[in-house]
């Protein structure tokens, strides 16, 4: 064993633990606030609010009384409510309750009116859907978002060139095919042809012109998944394809084909980086499985790269609204793809190997932040859709099983007695457990 070889692992392990605890420590800091300041507006004094749990770095105590510590284990977080008996707001500390008088008693979580308990319990999931769509929305403000007519700002680096393309043209049609808007662009690219050069019509100074230009999908990497036999191999945004196994690859259809063909096999691919030149990479694609627009999942031989057209389109600026609500929605998408793929896995639809656990979230986080720092805020953006979601599951301990508690308070008028809170309280950690141990177990041994 040449023990040079682990150093490249050493180092990637302290990307990924360092960019894990920080999506983490914000994700688990909007989290814990939510739960902090509506139950400050609901009356509910918090006396401890901390981001990581162990020995604490810093701490102070602000003038309401709530000591803000930052604590050595940047694992997760909590709120302590005045009366908790623990950081799980689970049970309440009678010792601490029989000294308090009724006045007292209503600042705290257990002695508080339900609505103001049930909103204070909401309120952390929420807030991490809220900072989804903020994450979304900016973004969308800060990139703009595509002209509806397709226009050129730039055409990407090829080894092939720009050919006649220029900034500012608007392409009016593919090899013969009309493209008035991205629906029709997108329909285009199956229907073209494989080459590495086309004829397109472009608007350009108010003429229509016939120009050649680069092949509109060509099998060049725009974005890379993490944890995928592109990651692995080194593949970076930007590269081109333009072999596999010694044959030519024109377009991104063309790489899909033979990676499919090629059911898992090792590929050698021939791949052009701008201010490098040629090299070769060899990676094998691995069995996949990915959701459809339609609804459910297929499973697919995938090297986890996506492509893009030749060039980069001109983008205009949302209005803020626009902006939201295409956040809203995307923060929905991804909270449906997650329900979705659960429960394929439950009935065994797909497999259970992409439930992951904190090793592969951790090397996630280090990809996305490897491909700088918009990939990264996107993917806290996701990872904070994931949490708040996991976290509205009925499962007691979590969130949405205290939610379930008070639902129960509210339509029979008492809560559940002292010992079925404990019951489930302990099934419902021993729940959470299996889960995060199946997870973990995913990260280390499946593919």
């Amino acid at each position: 064993m040449d023990p040079t070889g682990l150093f490249p692992s050493f180092g990637n392990f302290f990307v990924n633990a360092a960019a894990f605890a920080v999506a983490l420590s914000v994700i688990v800091a909007v989290h814990e606030f939510g739960h902090y300041i509506v139950g400050r507006w609901s009356g509910i004094h918090a006396e401890v609010f901390s981001i990581g749990f162990g020995p604490k770095l810093f701490s102070r105590v602000d003038k309401r009384g709530t000591r803000w510590q930052l604590a050595a284990i940047p694992l997760g977080g909590y709120v302590r409510f005045l009366g908790d008996a623990d950081v799980a707001s689970g049970s309440p500390d009678e010792e601490t309750l029989s000294h308090l008088s009724p006045k007292e008693k209503r600042h705290t979580l257990h002695g508080a009116p339900l609505w103001a308990r049930a909103a204070t319990v909401a309120a952390g999931p929420i807030f991490n859907f809220v900072l989804s769509i903020l994450i979304f929305a900016a973004v969308m403000l800060v990139s703009g978002v595509a002209t509806e007519v397709p226009t050129v700002s730039q055409v990407k680096p090829l080894p092939s060139g720009s050919g006649e393309i220029r900034e500012g043209d608007q392409i009016v049609a593919a090899d013969g095919i009309a493209t008035p808007d991205y629906t029709a662009l997108f329909e285009a690219i199956g229907e073209l042809p494989s080459a590495p050069e086309m004829t397109y019509v472009v608007l350009r100074d108010g003429q229509e012109l016939s120009v050649t230009g680069p092949a509109l999908y060509p099998p060049r990497v725009e974005g890379i998944a993490p944890g995928t036999a592109a990651s692995d191999a080194g593949l970076q945004r930007g590269d081109v394809v333009i072999a596999a196994d010694g044959v030519p690859v024109n377009v991104f259809a063309d790489l899909q084909a033979m990676v499919k063909e090629a059911e898992g096999r090792p590929i050698q691919l021939t791949v052009w980086r701008e201010g490098e030149g040629e090299f070769e990479a060899a990676l094998a694609a691995r069995r996949t499985d990915i959701p459809r627009a339609e609804g459910g999942f297929e499973t697919r031989w995938l090297i986890g790269v996506t492509g893009s057209f030749f060039f980069e389109p001109a983008v205009r600026r949302p209005s803020p609204w626009e902006a939201t609500t295409g956040a809203v929605s995307q923060t929905w998408d991804v909270a449906a793809t997650s329900l979705s793929g659960l429960w394929h896995m439950i009935t065994g639809a797909i497999s259970s190997c992409n439930l992951r656990g904190p090793i592969g979230i951790a090397e996630s986080s280090g990809a996305a932040a490897s491909q700088g720092p918009a990939d990264f805020i996107w993917f806290v953006a996701f990872l904070s859709t994931a949490i708040g979601l996991l976290n509205l599951f009925p499962i007691p301990v979590l969130d949405g099983g205290h939610l379930v508690f008070h639902a129960w308070e509210w339509s029979t008028g008492k809560p559940p007695s002292e010992g079925v809170l404990r019951f489930l309280m302990a099934v419902g950690l021993a729940l959470v457990l299996a889960l995060m141990t199946l997870g973990l177990a995913n990260d280390l041994f499946c593919p």
